[in-house]
């Protein structure tokens, strides 16, 4: 019953003298019918209602250099902190940053699902040392703490390269065209192919290019240095490429580029037996596993300026080889598995991040042998020193680029 004094107060003074009543109630009936006056005399929405007598004039005990004193907060504005104890310390995040730095900065999902198994191996290698303490710790932690965690560190910048594809020739009636949902084997071999330029930004003269090769199934990637466009060196860098692969190639896809679209690689596939599509022209979602490595992989570390010299080839040759290791072993990815459309909206089901050295273990078609051979290569492999290596090759490779109007490139 609200009396004629009730309804003179301000709202505010009404808020504390509810927020005392409401706190002191115990059983969930009374609060409830204290909230519904609360919510009849002044209009307010329930849940808001309900969190403004939840914390309007709440004590709230603060420690001073005089010892405790408590603190009457009247104004529900005023956001309360609660005083937890930290779980995640200063030496799980020392940990969890030396870890994110060896594995070249990827997301938190990717992060967490290596972080057990990476771990041990820089422990094996006496990379880091961790206490029992931290290592629990650091194997319950969630994506949202990571990213947390890791907030100030993350530096993101996106550049976008241009195309130096030239369209084949008349070939192309001969080769079969295949859309990004053209392959559905569920089995290493099956490659696609593309050529990543270093131009710097300027397509006159000669420069070298990067022959990128990635397998659907397991991700695999490959990358071999080439002299210039021409096909003999292309043809060349592929025949280098798919020796490097731990299974044999059974399909190749590629774009339209004069490069791949020719009589001699169309020979040689058909001669041992090898699928060779094209995907369709302007369509780069066909091609879309190869697409992403260009940048994951291409760009990240390869850079965009310009390599025209013999020494910037050589060591892009060191670095690729590097980064075969590096890239394959220690470095997860994620597989769409599905579509879900519902409505307007289309939402999309991935699997759980994996390196490509991890799916071609599962994989049952893998001979065991492969396997053992990979198993022994996996364990000589340490991951920091890779990760020192490459930025070592990374710094030779950007001074040896060359300087174009003035800019440089260090």
């Amino acid at each position: 019953m609200f009396t004629r004094e009730l309804c003179l107060m301000s709202r505010k003074k009404i808020t504390l003298l509810y927020a005392r009543r409401y706190r002191k109630a115990r059983r969930k009936k009374e609060k409830s019918e204290i909230l519904n006056e609360f919510v009849n005399l002044t209009g307010y929405n329930r849940s808001y209602a309900s969190w403004l007598l939840r914390h309007a004039g709440k004590r709230v005990y603060r420690d001073t250099p005089g010892g405790r004193r408590m603190v009457l907060v009247a104004d529900p504005r005023v956001r309360i902190r609660r005083k937890r104890k930290k779980i995640y310390d200063g030496e799980v995040l020392v940990v969890l940053r030396r870890v994110w730095e060896i594995l070249d900065y990827p997301c938190s999902q990717k992060l967490k699902a290596m972080l057990g198994e990476i771990i041990s191996v820089l422990e094996y290698h006496g990379e880091i040392e961790v206490t029992e303490e931290v290592r629990e710790k650091l194997l319950r932690i969630s994506r949202s703490t990571i990213d947390r965690l890791l907030r100030k560190e993350r530096e993101k910048s996106r550049i976008k390269p241009r195309s130096r594809t030239k369209p084949g020739s008349l070939l192309k009636r001969q080769i079969p065209i295949r859309t990004h949902r053209g392959w559905n084997e569920g089995e290493p071999g099956f490659i696609e192919v593309d050529l990543i330029s270093h131009d710097g930004g300027m397509a006159k003269g000669e420069f070298a290019y990067t022959l990128v090769l990635t397998d659907v199934h397991t991700q695999w990637t490959e990358m071999v240095p080439v002299r210039n466009k021409a096909q003999r060196w292309t043809f060349e860098a592929l025949l280098k490429a798919r020796g490097n692969f731990p299974f044999p190639v059974k399909g190749i896809d590629s774009d339209n580029d004069g490069a791949f679209i020719n009589y001699h690689l169309l020979k040689w596939t058909q001669e041992n037996g090898i699928i060779f599509t094209r995907s369709r022209p302007y369509w780069s979602n066909d091609n879309c596993h190869v697409e992403q490595k260009n940048w994951s992989v291409g760009r990240r570390y390869l850079g965009y300026f310009r390599y025209d010299t013999e020494k910037a080839l050589g060591v892009l040759a060191e670095l690729s080889e590097q980064l075969r290791f590096y890239v394959n072993f220690f470095i997860p990815s994620v597989k769409l598995v599905k579509k879900i459309r519902t409505g307007s909206k289309i939402k999309k089901i991935y699997d759980s991040p994996k390196t490509p050295f991890q799916r071609l273990l599962e994989h049952p078609g893998t001979p065991e042998d492969v396997k053992q051979r990979l198993r022994q290569l996996y364990r000589s492999l340490n991951p920091a020193e890779l990760h020192r290596r490459i930025k070592r090759l990374q710094r030779m490779l950007f001074s040896s680029a060359t300087q174009l109007h003035g800019v440089d490139y260090e």
